[in-house]
């Protein structure tokens, strides 16, 4: 089933009608519980990856003995939202909690499980013919038409030893002949949040507005009176009048999973995300976000899932970022070898 994203509350431009130089697509990802293969577009989905080719692995000097089962993380996943699907009485029963506290235990592995190479996690991999965002960006050199993202399950890199690793991988699909159907697994995990459920992806290209904070000051300033009169006008209204439209939750940059447009910089003020290596404005290449909709951005839902309960649609890949955030990960638009960058939102 495809997924639509419903018009947007109010027609921006006409109410800024500069903003229609600033405007880009960005492709909404859409991901869904399924079971894809290797040869589809998918987050936690298995990778088109050769068998000839080594696995990526994190080689970076860091703890990863103990931690837990990436399989009971998905089986405790699946029991409590079997136990809250339940009718009557739904729930887990003492018999299930029981075995919900075993599998939410951490494990100790030895050997090399616990001292070499760990193993990345393949977290999604994008084909060019699904994804109308991805074949501009400067990410898919030299007729590539395959993005693959891994990242290791540790928080435990860069100078402060608590950052994430995300490893991206660029190939020609055609090229794989003979494709790996086990790859190699990390046997505990530090974080539940870096085991995606399978899905499958259901792409749409939308319209998108910078962040606010990086527009033009004067029409910074006037979208920001626009939301602060809309803010009073509720205040003195009924309770029941419905929340007001704001330019950075309705109108400018949507939730959830999504390839090239703008990042959000809600979190943090905006900051340069220039290559490391030449200095170039980076450009965002993709976001993985904690959730698909909030509160704060209902707006955004897909037609297809207007008044169906939240889970699994509102968090359908189990991916948390930080405190159920989102990852923005930039690349050189001059040089795809170049060291991409991220930031947490």
């Amino acid at each position: 089933m495809s997924r639509t994203t419903p018009p947007r509350p109010l027609d921006v431009e006409a109410l800024f009608p500069e903003l229609k130089a600033y405007r880009g697509t960005t492709t909404r990802l859409h991901p869904r519980p399924g079971r894809p293969d290797a040869t589809a577009s998918s987050v936690g989905g298995p990778l088109l990856w050769p068998s000839d080719e080594p696995w990526p692995v994190c080689t970076e000097p860091h703890g990863h003995a103990v931690g837990r089962r990436p399989e009971d993380i998905h089986r405790r996943r699946h029991l409590l939202a079997a136990a809250w699907r339940r009718e009557p009485n739904p729930g887990p029963t003492e018999e299930e909690r029981r075995l919900l506290d075993e599998l939410d235990r951490r494990h100790r592995v030895e050997g090399d499980a616990a001292t070499g190479p760990l193993p990345l996690i393949g977290l999604a991999q994008l084909y060019a013919r699904d994804v109308p965002d991805l074949p501009a960006m400067p990410a898919m050199p030299d007729g590539c038409d395959l993005l693959q993202v891994f990242w290791c399950p540790f928080d435990a890199h860069g100078p402060s030893g608590s950052e994430m690793l995300l490893d991206l991988r660029r190939r020609r699909s055609w090229e794989v002949t003979d494709v790996l159907t086990a790859p190699p697994r990390p046997q505990v995990v530090g974080y539940e949040g870096y085991v995606p459920e399978p899905c499958a992806l259901h792409p749409e290209q939308v319209a998108t507005y910078p962040f606010p904070g990086l527009l033009p000051e004067d029409l910074c300033a006037r979208i920001d009176a626009w939301e602060e009169a809309l803010e009073e006008a509720e205040q003195s209204a009924d309770e029941d009048t419905a929340a007001p439209v704001g330019y950075q939750y309705d109108l400018s940059i949507p939730p959830g999973w999504r390839v090239g447009g703008f990042a959000s910089w809600h979190a943090t003020d905006p900051y340069p995300m220039d290559c490391p290596t030449c200095a170039t404005p980076m450009r965002l290449l993709l976001t993985v976000d904690s959730t698909e909709w909030d509160g704060g951005s209902g707006s955004w839902r897909p037609l297809e899932e207007d008044g169906l309960a939240p889970h699994p649609f509102a968090t359908p890949t189990e991916v948390t970022v930080g405190r159920s955030g989102e990852l923005n990960v930039f690349v050189c638009p001059d040089d795809p070898d170049h060291p991409h960058r991220l930031s947490i939102q």
